[in-house]
């Protein structure tokens, strides 16, 4: 077996090396190749004033990725001395690593710039029910600072029934729903921009655009370009490998379809990932009551399922 807090044990060593002033975006050097896993778990000490909006913003991570990583800590009032699992270990979506890549089940953005051996990844608030963001290969098509906003008519409508109408333009400025920067995707209608709230990043709340923190939103704007690839996926269960290590990651899946599936369709959903993922898995000796427990767990932390060389071993076994 490979139970969660084994996972732990050997991941949060890292955490003594952090500054109580982090506030970079995560840049991780990429694994070697045939390898897809990168950062550490962090676990640290809760002060008094802690909340889980303020650490996303402090450590790049997302509201909801915090209260899954973290069951039965309160969001709003962990307690002095608390330790708080900061899950900055992440599975490398799948395909091309190349360009933005938008995980919408993990509320997460990923890029890789050209040329380099890293990746930058950042929390995203996506579109809420009923305005999900989409699904699909894009690119970016425009980059604008200080933005004004144009609500499109039906977002006025909706504010107007509500009581709360909107102006046809918001200029720039503390006010500015699409903070202090806007990258227009070609998909018409959807950007990814910063906010004018803190609260929300790693959550469904927009109207189908991205929202990240305005210091991660001017950091990308830096590093991308006209015409940067944007990759926009929803995969709640993401295989990896790591040291001939087979791990597994999973997220709550968005759909309220997907929500109300009984866990073992969810389980046959997971086979059935890993097996369009790699053609060997049938050859693996799956740990299956673990497998069973991070699905029904959803916590989001990279959990090692197999080992690759245990396929090896009963391969060269049957050869006798």
């Amino acid at each position: 077996m490979f139970p969660r807090a084994s996972a732990l044990a050997l991941c949060v060593s890292f955490a003594a090396l952090l500054s109580a002033g982090q506030s970079a975006a995560l840049e991780l050097p990429l694994p070697p190749e045939g390898e897809d896993l990168v950062g550490e778990i962090q676990v640290i000490k809760a002060k008094y004033e802690d909340t889980f909006a303020a650490l996303g913003e402090q450590y790049d991570l997302g509201y909801l990725e915090l209260v899954a990583a973290n069951p039965g800590v309160d969001p709003w009032l962990p307690g002095e001395g608390t330790d708080i699992v900061l899950p900055t270990r992440f599975i490398l979506p799948p395909g091309p690593r190349e360009g933005i890549v938008i995980n919408l089940a993990e509320y997460r953005l990923y890029f890789y710039p050209e040329g380099q051996n890293v990746v930058h990844t950042y929390p995203l608030g996506i579109g809420r029910e009923g305005w999900g963001s989409p699904v699909g290969e894009t690119h970016i098509s425009a980059m604008t600072s200080n933005p004004a906003w144009y609500p499109p008519q039906s977002i006025r409508d909706e504010h107007a029934a509500e009581g709360d109408p909107l102006p046809r333009v918001v200029p720039p400025g503390p006010d500015n729903p699409l903070g202090p920067y806007k990258m227009t995707l070609a998909m018409p209608g959807y950007l990814i921009h910063g906010s004018n709230k803190k609260f929300g990043i790693g959550m469904q709340v927009s109207h189908g655009c991205f929202r990240m923190l305005n210091h991660n939103v001017l950091e990308l704007a830096g590093r991308v370009k006209v015409g940067t690839s944007v990759r926009i996926i929803d995969e709640p269960y993401k295989f990896g490998i790591s040291q001939q290590k087979v791990y597994l990651e999973a997220h709550t899946p968005l759909g309220s379809e997907e929500k109300n599936l009984t866990l073992m369709d969810r389980h046959a959903a997971v086979v059935n990932t890993l097996l369009q993922r790699d053609e060997d898995a049938g050859s693996l000796r799956l740990d299956w009551e673990t497998v069973r427990e991070i699905i029904a767990g959803e916590d989001g932390l990279p959990i090692q399922i197999a080992e690759q060389n245990q396929a090896l071993a009963s391969q060269e076994e049957s050869l006798f």
